[in-house]
């Protein structure tokens, strides 16, 4: 498997993973767990778009 279809799949999985854990962080009222879902569903979205640019730039 290539490392930009890689970085895809491991970006989807750390965006599903931040956001469970955002939802249940905002269901069980803890802001630290909801916050820390979040940032995890950034990296989860940016390392996706590190996969397609590298996709796009042929490496």
């Amino acid at each position: 498997m290539k490392a930009s279809t890689k970085d895809k799949v491991a970006g989807k999985l750390h965006e599903v993973s931040g956001k469970v854990k955002e939802v249940v962080g905002k269901a069980l009222d803890n802001h630290e767990m909801e916050i820390k879902g979040k940032a995890e569903n950034m990296a989860g979205k940016l390392q996706q778009k590190a996969g397609e640019i590298e996709t796009v730039a042929g490496k």
